[in-house]
């Protein structure tokens, strides 16, 4: 039997912050207070991957998001995260990165083609990006970032 696994795959730019002044911790009949000012610490990039099938997630966090930084994500997940499956279903929206020709453009085309011997892209309409079920991990994973 054909060992076959759906992934869904989005990525999310996010600002990192930083606090200004130390919260005020809880007391009793208190809760715990945080001014509203921030520092900036910069942006980095989440390519979030989730299993659709199993309870599987993770996230890579890249300085940028390129062709070469989305390449290499989908060489990780046929190389190290599902090295068993016999092909790899990608569900993900239709950004510009998002294509056969990402792999070509980072690395030599032998590589690129067995990396993508195993990978089946699968594209949500136009404006539903929504449909990919990472989109909710995205934003879930946001309000654990600190810098």
């Amino acid at each position: 039997m054909a060992s076959y696994t759906v992934v869904c795959f989005d990525e999310s730019p996010i600002q990192l912050i930083g606090e200004t002044r130390q919260p005020l911790p809880a007391m009793p009949g208190q809760i715990e207070r945080i001014d509203y000012e921030y520092r900036r610490c910069g942006t980095v990039n989440l390519f979030v991957f989730l299993d659709a099938h199993h309870p599987w997630r993770k996230v890579n966090v890249t300085d940028r998001r390129t062709a070469k930084d989305f390449a290499g994500c989908m060489r990780e997940l046929g190389d190290v995260d599902f090295p068993q499956a016999e092909r790899i279903r990608v569900v993900m929206d239709n950004l510009s990165t998002h294509t056969p020709g990402s792999l070509y453009e980072a690395f030599p085309p032998d590589e690129a083609h067995r990396i993508l011997r195993r990978l089946e892209f699968h594209f949500t309409p136009k404006h539903a990006s929504w449909l990919v079920g990472t989109a909710v991990s995205c934003d879930s994973f946001v309000h654990a970032i600190n810098c």
